[in-house]
Formats: C-alpha cells, sequence, structure tokens
C-alpha cells in the first residue's frame, strides 16, 4: 500500500477555510490517500507568498489580488482554482476613539497592513485609485496582522486598516473598532495556489486534494446548521454570519476565473504594483 503524500497547505484563521478544517476532521483527504496538513497564517496573503517561495508551503488559499502579483513578479508558483467566487468585502476601519469619521478624511493618512504584497496593502491602494485619491506618497505601517493592527489603532501608530469586515465585526460591535465605509473586490476573493515544483512532481495528489475540497465546499454550502457552527467556531455573532454566509459562494468545480484574473491583472499593472503589460490569465495559471 503506497504511503500518503504530504501536502502542506496554508490559509488564514477564518471562516472562509472551514471546508479544509473539515475535510481534515471527517478524515476526507486521508480517504483520498493525502495527509493534509493545514498551517494558519495570520500574516495573511504576503506571509503565504513568500512561504511558497521559501518552499515552506505546498499549497495557499490566498487573496486572488496577493496572488496575482507574487506570481507575476517572480513567484514559481500556479493558480489552480478558484476557491471563493463571491468578492471580498473590505471593512475600512478607524480606532473607535479616532477624530476620522469620514471616509473622505483617511486620505493620506497612516495605513496599517500586515505586509507589503498582502491583501491590507493592496486593497488600500485600490480603494484610493477608487476615489481618484494619488497613490504615489501613501503611507503604511506594517503591523503583520489583525492583533497588530489592533495594537497600532489603539496606540495611534496607524489611523486607518482594512480587513475582512466580518472578521472584525466583534471589534467594531464592542466599539474598538469605527468602520467607515468598506471596499468590495472587483474579482474573486480567493483563489488555491501551488508550487511549480509540487505541481511537477504530485500532479495526481494535487488533483485528488482538488476534488475534496470541492466536496468540502458542497457539504458547507448545504450544511442546515452551518451558521451556528461557524458562528461557535469562529467566535463571530449569529446574524453576522447568516449575513455572510448568504453573500458568500465557493467554487466547486474546479473553476479558473480568467475574466476576474484579466481585471486584477490589468488592476495591478495600472497602479503599477507589477510591470506586465503584455500578461494575460493563463500566465498564472496551471494547465493541466
Amino acid at each position: 500500500m503506497r504511503n500518503p503524500v504530504s501536502l502542506t497547505v496554508g490559509g488564514v484563521p477564518e471562516h472562509f477555510n472551514l471546508p479544509w478544517h473539515m475535510g481534515i476532521e471527517s478524515g476526507a483527504f486521508s480517504a483520498a490517500g493525502l495527509e493534509v496538513n493545514y498551517v494558519d497564517y495570520p500574516g495573511g496573503t504576503g506571509a503565504m507568498t513568500q512561504a511558497l517561495r521559501a518552499s515552506e508551503l505546498d499549497v495557499a488559499v490566498v487573496l486572488t489580488e496577493g496572488c496575482v502579483a507574487d506570481i507575476l513578479n517572480g513567484n514559481p508558483s500556479r493558480i489552480v482554482k478558484t476557491y471563493v467566487q463571491s468578492p471580498l468585502v473590505w471593512g475600512i476601519h478607524v480606532a473607535g476613539d479616532s477624530a476620522l469619521d469620514r471616509i473622505e478624511q483617511i486620505e493620506g493618512k497612516r495605513i496599517a497592513i500586515s505586509r507589503f504584497g498582502s491583501g491590507s496593502h493592496l486593497m488600500a491602494i485600490v480603494d484610493a485609485a477608487e476615489r481618484g485619491w494619488s497613490t504615489d506618497d501613501m503611507n503604511f505601517v506594517v503591523v503583520r496582522n489583525l492583533e497588530g493592527a489592533r495594537t497600532a489603532l489603539a496606540e495611534g501608530s496607524a489611523d486607518v486598516f482594512f480587513w475582512e469586515r466580518f472578521t472584525t465585526s466583534p471589534f467594531v460591535s464592542n466599539g474598538e473598532f469605527r468602520r467607515l465605509g468598506v471596499r468590495e473586490t472587483p474579482w474573486p476573493a480567493f483563489v488555491i495556489c501551488v508550487r511549480e515544483d509540487v505541481l511537477e512532481s504530485e500532479t495526481e495528489a494535487v488533483s485528488k486534494m482538488l476534488a475534496v475540497i470541492n466536496r468540502q465546499c458542497r457539504q458547507l454550502m448545504s450544511c442546515s446548521n452551518a451558521v451556528e457552527t461557524i458562528a461557535e467556531r469562529y467566535g463571530l455573532q449569529r446574524d453576522q454570519v447568516e449575513q455572510w454566509f448568504g453573500m458568500t459562494r465557493w467554487d466547486t468545480e474546479g473553476a479558473l476565473p480568467e475574466r476576474g484574473l484579466q481585471a486584477a491583472i490589468a488592476y495591478l499593472n495600472r497602479l503599477k504594483i507589477t510591470k506586465s503589460d503584455d500578461a494575460v490569465a493563463a500566465d498564472v495559471c496551471w494547465e493541466q
């Protein structure tokens, strides 16, 4: 009997990634001959793309824009499928006692980001561009993760923080943060990215992994008590989870979001985050 193929998968410690834990805890990955080791990355997409480059991860569940940017900037990895089809809704936050109370006032302020190349960094630039503000001299403060942002806003070393709005809802509810607005991504929220050498050496294992995660996503979307499970497991309010669950669509077929990827490439080029004017979606995707 062949030993199970081991794959190390990274993702943020948030409710979007419950299907991975379901697959591990139910034995679904093991039944497919896989040993999936899931590692939480509170630092987000920027930390995971670095881990892919360093061969510390085989697979990463990452924000679309951050993944596309890093592949075009030399990361030897490829997008293998959409993970969450629906866009991500970013909350734009300030400290609860901040003097900033209108979205127009955040222009030029210090923005807390987990790290450069992360979603919190890229979406702050996207938001500024969409509002017609200059993106040339934005002021970023690296805080590593959500906990670092909480400290930075409380201490006044940063003014503004972009993060997924439902994850931060408990801190808005208790008054630690105030949400001045939101910014929705113009592309699918998350993709699954795999190192090229892993795709070459473990093609069958990757395909099996994707088949399992597709089934787990289908099961979660059809689960009658999904809202209660997510609320309890992630410490979120039931009404907030119900709203989030109703607007979130996981991909269950293995689609590659070519139109969304092309939009992300165009945006990244426009903002000079990448220099790949001739890039197309196929340049960042896995050709099976």
